[in-house]
């Protein structure tokens, strides 16, 4: 089945090329949507907040032959235990005290469509032995009933952690997870995948340069530089609010501010992952290049942005700065500060597409 611009538009979906971008990792995950797009077969897809899940559920509805019927997704941490099993199942009249009529569940309501299930992993096990039911034979009861109702969904979930862990932990079942898992979809956070950043940035700053019908700068070479040497650990939803803030405020220097180091506390810290053995030398190489590089920030900023001034104040050369400020992605020129009145056009003689009617899509990831 075919994707185009206009299938996209009408699901209120980006376009397949900023979507997925460039990069082999978000090819294979395009490629393993397509396939098993058309199938019934059960989809988990796993990744970091921000990733993208939810679009790529949307994608995975809008390419199946369900997709004329509705898409129906439950969050499942923010729906209280003791509410969940009637949101997922319906209840019938009287079954408990205020159930004066019966409710449809969300199983029910996607009956022809897709159940989307965020955050799978926060499902108590009652749930989890209820839910497997319904992927075994595609049944179910409501709470209050006792006659089997049959229901036809196709089940897609989604996780940010480890579903294994939890097996472990003995918080999720291992046949529920082999059911919900026919297919696993993992998607790389946007570290992973830098080499999409540019189309992104442009994506968005069109976006809601048409939602705010303003046209902000172009971000300096010194700014994509720093994000593109940024670990960005709220992934493409932190990219998208970050630049949200840049065309609605058209702050440079505040953009840049969002994406420096922190300080944390008098010491240095480092992110270790120990699920495999570690290098000391090169962990604490990296700790100290962060702490030079908040040095030399705090330096540059306390002389407002004067490089000259910052060598001499840091005991280097300035060569050395220069260098220093290249290697760790740092802007080399003061962030243009907020604009006091309009927008300019474009240094470089570019000009951005007229701004049409906001569009009705406000959150992409």
């Amino acid at each position: 089945m075919g994707y185009n611009a206009e299938s996209a538009a009408s699901h209120h979906l980006p376009p397949m090329e900023i979507l997925f971008g460039k990069t082999a990792a978000m090819q294979a995950v395009r490629n393993k949507i397509e396939r098993v797009a058309e199938t019934d077969v059960p989809v988990l897809i796993q990744g970091e907040s921000g990733t993208g899940k939810e679009l790529c559920v949307q994608m995975l509805h809008a390419l199946s032959l369900r997709s004329r019927g509705t898409l129906v997704k439950v969050s499942c941490p923010a729906i209280p235990h003791s509410l969940l099993e009637t949101e997922l199942f319906g209840y019938e009249k009287g079954a408990f005290t205020g159930a004066l009529n019966t409710k449809l569940g969300r199983v029910e309501q996607a009956h022809n469509g897709t159940l989307f299930l965020d955050e799978v992993g926060s499902l108590d096990l009652n749930v989890q032995s209820k839910l497997l039911q319904v992927l075994q034979d595609g049944t179910f009861v409501r709470v209050g009933g006792h006659e089997s109702r049959s229901i036809a969904t196709r089940l897609v979930t989604a996780a940010n952690g480890d579903l294994r862990t939890q097996v472990e932990a003995g918080t999720f079942r291992l046949d529920f997870l082999f059911r919900i898992n026919a297919v696993t979809i993992n998607l790389p956070p946007l570290r992973q995948r830098i080499a999409d950043l540019p189309v992104l940035i442009d994506y968005f700053i069109d976006h809601y340069s048409k939602m705010f019908h303003h046209t902000p700068e172009l971000l300096s070479k010194s700014a994509i530089r720093l994000m593109q040497n940024y670990h960005w650990p709220g992934n493409i939803r932190q990219l998208e609010n970050l630049i949200r803030s840049y065309v609605l405020i058209g702050s440079e220097e505040a953009l840049v501010a969002e994406l420096m180091p922190e300080q944390r506390g008098n010491g240095v810290t480092a992110e270790i992952d120990l699920s495999e053995p570690i290098s000391l030398k090169d962990i604490t190489r990296q700790a100290t290049h962060d702490l030079e590089r908040q040095i030399i920030l705090k330096v540059l900023q306390a002389n407002s942005w004067n490089r000259q001034k910052t060598a001499k104040w840091l005991q280097i050369s300035y060569r050395s700065l220069l260098y220093k400020l290249s290697e760790a992605g740092m802007p080399e020129v003061p962030p243009r500060p907020l604009r006091a009145s309009g927008a300019k056009k474009p240094s470089d003689g570019t000009v951005r597409a007229e701004l049409s009617a906001p569009i009705t899509r406000t959150r992409l990831y």
